[in-house]
This record gives C-alpha cells, structure tokens and sequence, in this order.
C-alpha cells in the first residue's frame, strides 16, 4: 500500500483544513486508516482511525470534536478535517495504514505540515 498525503498549509488561528491521504496498492477492505502528527523533539501523537470495512472511526482523547476522518471509497482517500485551529496543531500530519490483524502501522506517507498562524 502507497499512501501520498496532501492539502496541509498555513492558516489562521480558528479556521478550518483538510488533509488528504490517497492510497493505491491495494483496497480498504481490510484496512485501518490513521492519521497522526509529529511536532519536532516530541514522539508521533495518533489522532484518528478508521476501519475500512465497516466505517468506524476511533479518536485520542485530545480530539474533543474538532477533528473528524471520513472516507471516500471511490477514491480510495481518507480524510482528517480540522476545525478551530490551534497553535498547538502545528505539526507534520502524517497518514499511516495497517492491516486488521497487525498491531502497528506498517504503511506510512510522506506527512504534510500543517502550520497555524496566531
């Protein structure tokens, strides 16, 4: 599985982004999709999953409502949208995939930084 992760930039402070993560090399059938973040000096933070066969979706505890993954079958995409952006969600957002019987992500894409301005 080939996973090419787009739409990050920089915004303001309370607006709204899109991430992107398109894969190939395979189908979702059988795969958990997640999104992390890394900020630099600090350890990759896991903020959202979904599985590909049945749309459930997993969240950290941090999420509080502002972050939400949705799928596109038909693209094969999976999707991170963020709203009322913070400073702190400043990072290299990453999107990563695993099958359902692996205990860690084993397919990872480029990440995409996400930068947000006060």
């Amino acid at each position: 599985v080939q996973l090419q992760a787009s739409g990050g930039g920089l915004v303001q402070a309370g607006g709204s982004l899109r991430v992107s993560c398109a894969a190939s090399g395979g189908t979702f059938r059988n795969i958990i999709m997640g999104w992390f973040r890394q900020v630099p000096g600090k350890d990759r933070e896991f903020i959202a999953a979904i599985r590909g066969n049945a749309d459930i979706t997993y969240y950290a505890d941090f999420v509080k409502g502002r972050f939400t993954i949705f799928r596109d079958k038909a693209k094969n995409s999976v999707y991170l949208e963020i709203s009322n952006l913070k400073s702190e969600d400043t990072a290299v957002y990453y999107c990563a995939a695993r099958r359902s019987g692996s205990v860690s992500y084993e397919f990872w894409g480029q990440g995409t930084q996400v930068t947000v301005s006060s």
